[in-house]
């Protein structure tokens, strides 16, 4: 079993089942930040690679037409509870390193504390899809640091990398011209993450 398959099986499992209800309320306070992203950004069809429960995706759905707001999981229990909560929204199960989407479907794509969690071999093939399904925008909000560093998860190995994810991006994308970037608190609901906005060239 590959190390990208043997990740997506334990999020699928219990493991991301326990995420889930860690993380219920997490959503709850990161209104202001979507506002001031979507003010920013003109679109009409947007992606949330690892969507889990939806906590993003309920502020998405309040400025962009439901029908165009999709999220993928590869936990089947966050994606019923997506589809009981924002019936509207489209939201499949799906793994990040495979999307079935044409080029340029979405104005934007983006994660969430996803390509934190992607194995070194497998992040250029997640980064890859998330540039190739955007028309224009491409954001990412994960965990920082100048060099890559594993961190311990929860007794797990290989689960938690934090990485310079900006810098990453422009070196395999030259296309992408970065908008803004910055830091999001743990008090706004964010766990102290960085989030980096690049605009399609």
């Amino acid at each position: 079993m590959s190390e990208s398959s043997r990740l997506e099986q334990l999020w699928a499992g219990d493991f991301g089942n326990a995420y889930i209800e860690r993380n219920r309320a997490a959503g709850e306070p990161r209104g202001p930040f979507w506002n001031s992203i979507l003010d920013a950004v003109e679109v009409r069809r947007v992606l949330e690679i690892g969507c889990n429960i939806g906590a993003n995706l309920q502020w998405i759905a309040r400025r962009v037409p439901p029908a165009g707001v999709y999220g993928v999981d590869v936990n089947t229990t966050a994606i019923a509870q997506v589809r009981r909560t924002l019936p509207a929204v489209n939201s499949l199960l799906v793994p990040a390193r495979d999307l079935p989407f044409r080029d340029g479907w979405f104005d934007l794509v983006f994660t969430c504390g996803v390509l934190i969690h992607q194995p070194e071999n497998a992040l250029p093939l997640v980064m890859g899809e998330m540039v190739r399904c955007s028309r224009r925008y491409v954001l990412a909000i994960e965990y920082f640091a100048e060099e890559t560093v594993e961190v311990p998860y929860r007794g797990q190995r290989g689960a938690l990398f934090k990485r310079d994810y900006g810098r990453l991006f422009q070196e395999l994308f030259e296309r992408l011209r970065p908008m803004r970037h910055g830091f999001l608190p743990r008090a706004e609901g964010w766990d102290d993450a960085t989030y980096w906005l690049f605009e399609k060239s």
